[in-house]
Parts: C-alpha cells; structure tokens; sequence
C-alpha cells in the first residue's frame, strides 16, 4: 500500500496508539499536541512521556504545537480531541484548504458527548456541523475495545470503522490494514458512538463496585458480571432512544466488546476512577458534578465516564429513560448520595 500523510488532532494516549499503529503501515504521521512537552519528547524521544510513558514511537511520527501545519495537505485527518474542547479545536480548522474543499478524508476517535447550548451531542454531529457541507454524512467514526497501551505496542485488536458514505468507512479501513488491527465497517453511526461514550459510566460504577468487592461478604463476580450486563441494557436503551439502527451493535466489538474491555482491563482510566471514589475519597475535592467536569485536571488523568454521565443524564430525563446505574452514578458524582448508600437503595429494592 502506497504511503499516506495523516495528521492525528490530539496528543493523548489514544491519539498516539493510533498514530503508532497508522505508521507501523509505513505512513507518515503528524501530531498536533497543545503541550511542549509533548511535542518534543514525541520529535526528540520517540515517545509521548507525558500520555504514553514506556512506548517507543515509529519514526514516521512527528509532532507539532501548529494545528494548521498538522492539519494542511494530509490525505487523512483523525481528530482526536477531548470531547470537551472539541468544537473549540475545530473551530482553528475549518478553513484549512485541504478541508474547506473536502479532499481531506476525516475520522474521529473522541468518546463522549459535546456539551452545546442547545443539549448534549454526539462527535460526528459536533464534526460535521462545524466542517465545511462538503462533510456531512461523509466522516467517519472509528471505535472498539481499544486501549491505546496494547494499541501502541501491536497487540491484536478488533475495530469499528462507522459512517453514512460507505466509500469513506473503507478507505479509513483501508488505512488502518496494518499489523495487530481488524477494522469492520458499519452504517450505524449512532449506535456505536452512543457504545463508545456509555461505556465509560458503566466502567466508572465497575470500578466502584470492584473496589468494594476487595472486602465485601455480598459482592464478587458474579454481581460484577450483573452490573455489566444491567450496563449493556442501559447502553441499549439509551442508543435506541438516540436513533441507533442496528441491534448487533450493541452485541458486537463496538458495544459488548468495548464494555467488557472498559470495566476489566488494568489501563481503564473509567474504572480506576471508580475505584478511586471508593478508595481515596477521590470526590472530596469536589462540591458537585458540574465542580468536577470543569476542574477535572485535578483527578490527574481523564475519567471520561464522569463526564459522559451528566449528559446521559440530561438525555435520560428529557426522553424519560430508565437508566438507573447512570441515575446513580450522577447523584454519586452530584454529592447527593454516597456510593454505600446508593448500594443500600438497590439491595433493599
């Protein structure tokens, strides 16, 4: 396969597992990082000290702190922005020539949901409304159990390239055909951004419950296996609601998958954000949910579950959904009920 130019909007873990895989396929790519140190142990090192400590990074790899230099002239574009700062970060793009005239094909790897004035939204609706017309229904969505650590070193792993226009999910494919990946295509782009960012609350309630299991007579593995199940139902529900198409979604690598990979594996920052509640009083510092998101530097890594739970709350309420592990998580991380307590009110139902 011929060498193509990809520009990766986005310096953290995922970012950079991907950017090692994309140029273990001999193509070269870009990364926009807003951190100097970022940028220049990824130049200088081969390696991203601050998001990916320990992993040697391909040659082929570069950075930059310029977005537009990132962005100008790449054949691919993954953006892979935090979801709070997402609109912001496309908003230094949007006039880039490559994608003012739509040249440029354009994947997504943020999880989560986009806080808006008009309610919460998904990535790819955020991306292409804020991109040129040219765009719409044509970005692609790239998701699936994951974690940027085994990512980055090559280990086997199963994803979910999603998107309207069929042509542009198979050259995203096309492009990550390289070694340690498997990349299917699906047309529901709803349910599998809705798998992506859902799975993060239940993998913050996993990590709750599996810090207590460590000392409880009630709980063990069978109980965490009911809580991933109940999580899935949830997840389902909430996917349907939003306009998700396909029921094997939610029963594949993009839904089942990424759950089960989300609550168990040792680099799950949603899970060690559970755990953390339970264990180092983690919510302390904060008065309240909204407290939390925007001082969320103050965890020391990115619980995107936290974050996802108050806009699947806020969708919740106004479909009048049933989600109650996303219910309980929210009063949790709202200082309106403590996790025993939330545990005492399942129980005594």
């Amino acid at each position: 396969m011929e060498c193509k130019s990809v520009g990766v909007i986005g310096g953290g873990a995922w970012g950079t597992g991907l950017a090692q895989a994309i140029a273990r396929g001999n193509h070269k790519v870009q990364i926009w990082a807003l951190e100097d140190e970022v940028v220049q142990s990824i130049n200088n090192e081969h390696e991203n000290k601050k998001f990916l400590p320990g992993y040697a990074l391909n040659e082929n790899i570069t950075a930059s702190k310029d977005i537009i230099e990132v962005a100008t002239g790449k054949e691919f574009l993954i953006i892979a922005s935090p979801s709070l700062y997402l609109a912001s970060t496309l908003a230094k793009i949007v006039d880039v020539p490559n994608i003012a005239d739509g040249t440029t094909v354009i994947a997504a790897l943020t999880k989560g949901f986009v806080p808006s004035e008009n309610g919460p939204k998904l990535v790819l609706e955020t991306i292409e409304s804020a991109l040129p017309e040219i765009y719409k229904g044509c970005t692609v969505y790239v998701a699936g159990p994951s974690h940027a650590e085994e990512v980055a070193m090559g280990k086997l792993t199963g994803l979910v390239a999603a998107s309207e226009n069929p042509r542009n999910s198979i050259k995203v494919r096309e492009l990550l055909k390289v070694p340690g990946l498997m990349v299917y295509s699906s047309f529901d782009v709803i349910g599998v951004q809705i798998c992506a960012a859902a799975k993060n609350v239940v993998a913050v309630v996993y990590g709750a419950l599996d810090a207590i299991t460590e000392t409880s007579d009630i709980f063990g593995d069978n109980t965490e296996s009911l809580l991933m199940a109940a999580g899935l139902n949830e997840i389902q529900t909430l996917g349907f609601a939003m306009g998700a198409t396909h029921a094997e979604t939610f029963t594949s690598i993009s839904g089942v998958g990424d759950l089960d990979v989300t609550c168990k594996s040792k680099y799950g920052r949603n899970r060690r954000f559970g755990q953390d509640i339970v264990k180092t009083d983690m919510l302390s510092k904060f008065k309240d949910i909204d407290d939390l998101i925007a001082n969320v530097a103050k965890v020391g890594y990115l619980p995107e579950g936290a974050i996802a739970c108050k806009y699947v709350h806020e969708i919740a309420q106004k479909k009048d959904l049933k989600l109650p592990l996303s219910d309980g998580l929210f009063r949790i991380l709202n200082k309106q009920i403590s996790v025993q307590d939330y545990l005492n009110e399942i129980l005594n139902k």
